[in-house]
């Protein structure tokens, strides 16, 4: 009889929360995968963080904007490598997401532009959407060994 193997990523504890919460208020870029005709398609995104989700700002012109008005499932990366040692050692997060197409209220803009200030040339075009991306998984790699799995209140909690 073979054994089991371990499971190797951890429930969530204070830790894993803490790092969590600060790799997601500090995210300003993230990969994006969406589902094109089934298949895995990914970009890069700006991001906002906004009550336990995400903002981002995307044309209708991009190829995700579409497979996300077919499918809103997607996935976000985000966590960007230090500037020295491996990449691979530091910490980042993959969020299950679903994408919700918001009005551009003016209160949405400006927490969207207090820091995405590069976007006010084109947030108020007409091509442009606001997308809440919201979690329901949250996938942790806190470095070497350190996996965790988080729920969505534990960004918030």
């Amino acid at each position: 009889m073979t054994e089991k193997a371990p499971d190797p990523v951890q429930p969530a504890n204070d830790e894993a929360r803490s790092l969590a919460r600060k790799i997601w208020q500090e995210a300003r870029f993230a990969a994006l995968a969406t589902l094109q005709a089934g298949a895995p398609f990914v970009t890069r995104v700006a991001l906002v963080p906004e009550d336990g989700a995400c903002l981002t700002l995307i044309s209708d012109l991009a190829s995700h904007t579409q497979h996300l008005r077919t499918d809103p499932r997607a996935a976000l990366l985000i966590g960007e490598p230090g500037a020295k040692g491996d990449p691979l050692t530091h910490p980042r997060m993959t969020w299950e997401v679903e994408a919700q197409f918001i009005e551009k209220t003016d209160a949405k803009v400006a927490a969207y532009l207090a820091l995405q200030p590069k976007a006010k040339l084109y947030i108020g075009f007409g091509d442009f959407n606001l997308v809440r991306l919201t979690p329901s998984a949250i996938h942790l790699n806190g470095g070497f060994g350190k996996a965790f799995r988080l729920a969505p209140a534990d960004l918030t909690g």
